[in-house]
């Protein structure tokens, strides 16, 4: 017998290496390491975005104050509590991390915790690593554009908030985007989908918004957000250059009349009522994606017709 097999440890190191020469023969010539994508504030979009990065190979840790709530999802857990920077050394280090934490009240206390300060605390927390992420994503939102007009908005519109919601993202934004570590914005409109059908309940009831004045709304389909932010986290994994901010939102900015019209005859219901429009005046802008459809994201529901579609059906809104 030779020694090799008379030594288990020997034998171990032939085994590991002969793992590792059939690793870089199937690759290619290069053994594989998973990335580790960190997602703070793992929630529904985070644990969409987590879900899709692991059926691509990716290593995928959520963070959140109850993280047993990603049992099953198949992202790994970790507690922390943006309000006690303490807890946030229990952040892995990570290629990408992605900031999506939503404020917990609508409120100026609970939008400067969650957005301002707590990006802040984990910005801080990152740079501190000796081995920092490759790339930052912040997830924002359109509110920081005050236009209301019907006025086409891109990544380059003046933004001028007067609410204090806007204003903070604004000032988040502005905290990443200074920061040494390399960050991009991504600011998402009136995000829809599972569990999101508020407009369709309010349809449902036979009350739409009027057809004047016009007030143009804008949306984007919750598998759109998670496939929009893992569109970005792999161009970051390539080492391609990404944009400082990109305006996450659908192919068609559309009259609320009319897409609750449009939603009203899917559901086969009469309307009875026109009522105030569940959107406040300021939000009347048109919102375009060309930016991001030129980075080569594709988006699977270009418009609400196919996005409330799948909502329909998913939520059993229609007949079977």
């Amino acid at each position: 017998m030779s020694l090799m097999w008379r030594s288990p440890w020997l034998g171990a190191c032939f085994l590991i290496s002969l793992v590792v020469i059939v690793t870089m023969v199937v690759t290619g010539g290069e053994a594989k390491v998973k990335t580790t994508t960190l997602i703070v504030g793992c929630g529904d979009i985070g644990i969409a975005l987590g879900q899709q990065l692991i059926e691509a190979g990716h290593r995928v840790v959520g963070a959140r104050r109850r993280p047993q709530k990603l049992d099953g999802s198949g992202i790994e857990g970790v507690a922390i509590d943006l309000a006690d920077p303490a807890t946030l050394s229990a952040l892995p280090n990570a290629d990408i991390v992605v900031y999506a934490v939503a404020a917990d009240r609508f409120d100026e206390q609970a939008y400067r915790a969650a957005y301002l300060d707590g990006l802040s605390a984990v910005l801080k927390e990152l740079e501190r690593r000796n081995k920092p992420p490759v790339h930052v994503l912040f997830v924002s939102s359109t509110s920081v554009y005050a236009q209301q007009d019907g006025e086409q908005v891109d990544e380059h519109s003046a933004v001028e908030p007067s609410g204090f919601s806007g204003q903070l993202m604004c000032q988040a934004e502005h905290a990443l985007l200074t920061h040494p570590l390399p960050g991009s914005v991504v600011r998402f409109s009136g995000i829809y989908g599972p569990g999101r059908e508020r407009l369709i309940r309010q349809v449902c009831e036979g009350r739409i918004a009027p057809a004047t004045p016009v007030m143009y709304s804008n949306r984007i389909h919750r598998d759109d957000c998670a496939g929009v932010l893992a569109h970005l986290v792999g161009l970051a994994l390539e080492a391609k250059p990404l944009a400082p901010i990109y305006l996450g939102t659908d192919s068609e900015p559309t009259p609320l009349h009319d897409v609750m019209v449009w939603l009203a005859e899917q559901l086969s219901v009469e309307v009875v009522d026109a009522v105030s429009s569940p959107l406040r005046r300021r939000a009347s802008k048109r919102c375009k994606n060309a930016l991001l459809r030129e980075s080569g994201y594709v988006f699977r529901y270009p418009t609400f017709r196919e996005g409330y579609a799948q909502v329909l059906r998913e939520g059993g809104y229609l007949p079977g």
